[in-house]
Order: structure tokens, then sequence, then C-alpha cells
């Protein structure tokens, strides 16, 4: 290849890629900056609204899903005074732990890491899952499933890798 056209090349991919940046930037797929102590409003307005919506006694959460693919979900706190308490990322295996084996139901599951980013039925065994990607340890590509019975009752949790990021290309549900 000649050297200009070398240079044609490597000047339209970085157009492209600057393009590509741009209208992702727009997608707001950030965390947003949000404080204790600020209204239920303000948090709205710097966040906009939320995907989902969850009462917690007399508070309430707040669901920030970003998509499978970003791995990240953020939960807004709001009290009883409709003041922000905290904001944090709960796609984290810290979190997870929290899903109680043979107690929690789908509630609870919403309250503790939002809605899921899929869900089968598993008519062999009857389980319904619910499947989380989420960069484990800030590290790790991987799909947390959270498995429930007739009755919407926790029954295991498993992890994986990721099957959309593993590079061994495992396909759906790490199955060959």
């Amino acid at each position: 290849m000649k050297p200009y056209f070398k240079t044609a090349a490597s000047a339209l991919s970085c157009i492209a890629l600057a393009a590509c940046l741009s209208s992702c930037a727009g997608l707001n797929w950030g965390i947003g900056s949000v404080h204790p102590g600020e209204t239920e409003s303000e948090v709205r307005a710097e966040l906009g609204e939320p995907t989902g919506v969850y009462p917690d006694g007399d508070q309430h959460l707040l669901e920030y899903m970003r998509g499978r693919m970003s791995q990240a979900t953020h939960m807004a706190r709001i009290g009883a005074d409709g003041k922000l308490i905290s904001y944090e990322q709960v796609l984290t295996l810290q979190k997870f732990a929290e899903i109680q084996v043979g107690v929690a139901d789908k509630n609870a599951v919403l309250r503790i890491v939002g809605k899921p980013h899929e869900k089968d039925y598993y008519e062999r065994v009857q389980l319904e899952a619910w499947s989380y990607g989420f960069k484990e340890s800030g590290v790790w590509d991987s799909f947390m499933t959270v498995y429930f019975d007739k009755a919407g009752i926790v029954q295991k949790l498993e992890n994986g890798p990721d099957p959309m990021r593993d590079p061994g290309g495992r396909g759906h549900r790490g199955h060959r």
C-alpha cells in the first residue's frame, strides 16, 4: 500500500473512532454524580428517570440499569424524608452474597440487584433463571444466575464467565 493511502486510512479510522466516542458519550453510560442529602427530584434531574422503583419499608430504591454490556446497575436509596441516603453499583459479589438461598424471593432480589439482563425458564428442573452480566472484582467478565422455584423463592446462585464476552466462544450459558 502506498504511504499516502496508509495515512488516509489512518485518518479515516481516527475520524470514525472520534465519531463513535462522541455519539456514545451522549448515551449517559456513566454513573452520574449525586450525593447523600440531595432530594429525589435532584437525583432524577441528574440521573434521569429510573428503570425501576422498588419500595423498601418507608424507603424506596431507584434503579438505574445501564444494560447488559455495561455490566452496571446502580441503586439510589431514597429515605422517608425524600432525600438520597446512598447510591451504589449493585452488580457485585458482595451484593449477590446478600441473596439468601431458600429465603429471598423475587422482590428481595429486585431490591438487592435490580432487574435481570436475561430471564429463562428450565422446564426439566422447574426453575426460573434471572441472569446478570457484571464485572467481577472489577476485572472478570462474569455472569451470575439466580434460580427461583415455582413459589418464587431463590434455590441457588451460579456464577461463571459471561458467554457474550468469553474469548473461548462458549456460547449461551457456557454450553458448547
